[in-house]
């Protein structure tokens, strides 16, 4: 099959997911096309079957901002049409999805049928979505779709429930490439470099959103470390950084907060951690979490959204009621007591990871592209 797939560039787990699933559809022998406004920071440019094209926003007087979902449109009909695509797969509702509607309609004007899959992956439904300027057209550009899926089965509830949705949405997990994971491919990072023997690694990668509830995680490692010895990292950038920046500062463990910024490759700093801990109050699935678990990180999360399809509670990691801080800490310290206790964690932390695996998920979107295929609006 001959595939577009739009999404965001950045290292949000839409974009990710989006450019795995592409690079693994190149590898299966479809050929793929990535649709953006920059190059996906996890695009191959050495891989067979896999291209990509810049969505070009330009800048008129006329305008305060340029109208990218007019843009993606017209770029979208040039691809389908230079390119021959099968059909686009879009994720994220707005503006891809409705971007995606204008170019069907468009296309087939001139007799040429594309289908559309869209791709739900959270905050397009449980923030913007939410929002009335949206509302109706999220809904319609839904119901619209020749096939629609969400990431959980916490996120379609939420979508049924937000809107008034006609379409069938079907639930497929996002994923997890192992061969990414482990130390043959993490590139050189030295555990001694953050932590002496004796400390705990406790790590949180997020994009520093009021979402994720870092404040959260700085008063869970302050229980962990008045019990063990024990070090923090704190991974990302975003609109937090300078008020969570503060806070560790007036912490009495300021000097064991350490701060990375970004990283591209999230996967070397979880190779040297011992615990992850992600108290976020939304979650639609929770990918920071498994990318953790498939380095044998356990997880520290909350009760809620997509966490409970990822985490097996007392297993793989403990969920917790939202802003629970004492039951954080203690299931933390339960984990952490023993380096027996914690290879158990590790060691099923793995395992678990293991079921999200894209040998597994892969196929799933493979037929739906078929279904789509089969039955075109």
């Amino acid at each position: 099959m001959r595939i577009g797939i739009v999404c965001y560039p950045t290292l949000g787990g839409s974009g990710i997911v989006a450019t795995e699933l592409g690079i693994a559809l190149a590898e299966r022998g479809h050929e793929v096309h990535l649709i953006s406004y920059k190059k996906p920071v996890k695009f191959n440019d050495s891989k067979s079957g896999l291209h990509y094209h810049e969505v070009e926003i330009s800048t008129y007087p006329l305008f305060d901002y340029s109208p990218y979902e007019v843009v993606l449109a017209s770029k979208l009909v040039d691809v389908v049409k230079s390119e021959n695509l099968d059909l686009l797969h879009v994720h994220y509702a707005i503006p891809h999805a409705s971007a995606a509607f204008l170019a069907k309609t468009i296309l087939e004007a001139e007799g040429i049928k594309i289908p559309y899959i869209t791709t739900l992956h959270g905050t397009d439904i449980t923030l913007v979505g939410r929002d009335n300027a949206f509302r109706s057209v999220i809904t319609f550009c839904i119901n619209a779709s020749d096939v629609v899926t969400a990431v959980s089965d916490s996120l379609k509830k939420d979508t049924l429930a937000t809107f008034d949705i006609t379409n069938e949405i079907e639930v497929v997990h996002n994923f997890i490439c192992p061969s990414n994971y482990g130390t043959g491919n993490v590139g050189e990072i030295n555990r001694s470099d953050y932590a002496n023997d004796d400390e705990r690694i406790i790590t949180h990668i997020s994009n520093f959103r009021k979402v994720k509830r870092i404040p959260d995680v700085i008063k869970v490692f302050t229980g962990i470390a008045k019990e063990i010895p024990a070090k923090l990292i704190l991974v990302g950038d975003g609109p937090e950084m300078e008020s969570i920046k503060k806070l560790a500062d007036e912490s009495e463990f300021a000097d064991r907060i350490v701060f990375t910024g970004v990283v591209k490759d999230p996967e070397r700093i979880h190779s040297i951690s011992d615990l992850f801990v992600l108290p976020s109050e939304s979650e639609s699935f929770g990918l920071a979490a498994l990318e953790a678990m498939i380095s044998r990180v356990p997880v520290i999360g909350t009760n809620l959204g997509g966490m409970p399809e990822v985490v097996g509670s007392g297993k793989s990691g403990f969920l917790c009621e939202l802003g629970d801080i004492d039951d954080m800490i203690a299931k933390a310290l339960e984990i952490l007591k023993s380096d027996d206790t914690l290879n158990v964690f590790k060691d099923e932390a793995h395992e678990k990871a293991l079921t999200f695996d894209i040998i597994n998920i892969l196929p799933k979107y493979e037929a739906l592209y078929e279904k789509a295929l089969a039955g075109r609006k």
